[in-house]
């Protein structure tokens, strides 16, 4: 329930980065969205490379957000996930070069 609800109230950055992401437009790779893993709902994830990608806004910079993001990294790094974080801000101002990182690791890990 918590994953469909977050799915259907996905935030600015989301919606953006989603519509690069779906269908497989520029790459032969599937991302899901809100996905479940372990104990953790995951923004996207890609699980033919292992790869989630996370949107972060501005409340990730309080330590106790931060302290929880590393434990939940490590975690999802634990079960052989890379997990790559971008701010919302990011998405929202230079989805192009958001689309280069990506597109760099998807390489590397591919």
């Amino acid at each position: 329930n918590r994953r469909k609800k977050l799915r259907n109230n996905m935030t600015k950055a989301e919606i953006k980065l989603w519509c690069v992401l779906k269908g497989n437009k520029f790459t032969n790779y599937k991302f899901r969205r809100q996905r479940g893993i372990g104990f953790y709902i995951v923004d996207f994830y890609c699980p033919k490379i292992k790869l989630v990608i996370e949107l972060d806004g501005g409340q990730h910079l309080k330590l106790n957000n931060m302290m929880y993001d590393k434990k939940r990294t490590e975690y999802l790094n634990s079960l052989g996930v890379v997990v790559v974080r971008f701010f919302n801000n990011e998405i929202l101002e230079n989805i192009e070069e958001v689309w280069i990182k990506i597109n760099e690791i998807i390489n590397k890990l591919a």
